[in-house]
């Protein structure tokens, strides 16, 4: 007898979840697993990305223009700064910021700027007080590397330096990286200056994709508006 196999389309579709989660790495919590696949195949996630992301770069380029004409006229160097940092499944992509500082990070370096680090321009002050400085991003949003919400990326070397002192820490990889999240919406925005910081950060990013669903992203986007526009956003 003649046995021949013909693949259905329920079939093709169990198999592309099955291999997606394969490809994720070992060590990761596999409850969060499960649910990073429907965040990552969530194509109304996707598009709220790149409509939100469009939107918001052609509605504030003036705003970017006048920055990048500030950073210019106070100190030399290039008008925006790039680094390496983790995306989804810890596959690497260059983040893109306004420069706040007078020299720029080497790759290998990863010094953050403390409050009253002498490295930060006058100009780079506002733009990290009022996170103008992350909207370049919104180009690394189009490009699919990161989302509107999600885990804040670190520096690579501090993500690999916080993975061997926190338990979990790289279930926050399971997802694309966010321009916001509900970590910096529930009070952990800003410099990382203690480990309780770190810890408290993943707590919530670990959290957020256990609960995630697109109201949830909305309302966190919301969230961010009237943090960066509340009495101590300056």
């Amino acid at each position: 007898m003649d046995f021949r196999v013909r693949p259905n389309s329920a079939a093709r579709g169990e198999y592309v979840l099955h291999a997606e989660a394969l490809s994720v790495r070992k060590g990761f919590d596999t409850v969060l697993q499960s649910k990073s696949v429907v965040i990552n195949r969530s194509i109304l996630k996707r598009w709220i990305d790149v409509l939100f992301a469009s939107l918001a770069m052609v509605v504030l380029a003036p705003v970017g223009l006048l920055v990048a004409l500030a950073i210019k006229i106070e100190s030399p160097g290039p008008v925006f700064f790039w680094q390496l940092r983790y995306g989804r499944n810890r596959s690497s992509f260059y983040i893109c910021k306004f420069r706040s500082m007078t020299v720029t990070e080497s790759q290998g370096d990863f010094t953050q700027a403390s409050r009253n680090d002498v490295r930060v321009t006058r100009v780079g002050r506002f733009l990290r007080r009022t996170s103008l400085d992350e909207l370049p991003q919104l180009y690394n949003v189009l490009r699919g590397e990161m989302s509107l919400v999600g885990p804040r990326p670190h520096a690579i070397a501090m993500d690999d330096a916080f993975a061997e002192v926190i338990s979990n820490f790289h279930d926050r990889h399971l997802v694309r990286p966010g321009l916001t999240g509900l970590a910096q919406v529930s009070g952990y925005r800003g410099p990382t200056e203690a480990l309780e910081q770190i810890e408290y950060r993943v707590r919530h990013d670990r959290l957020y994709i256990s609960k995630w669903s697109v109201f949830l992203d909305m309302k966190i986007m919301v969230q961010t508006v009237f943090t960066l526009a509340g009495p101590n956003a300056l």
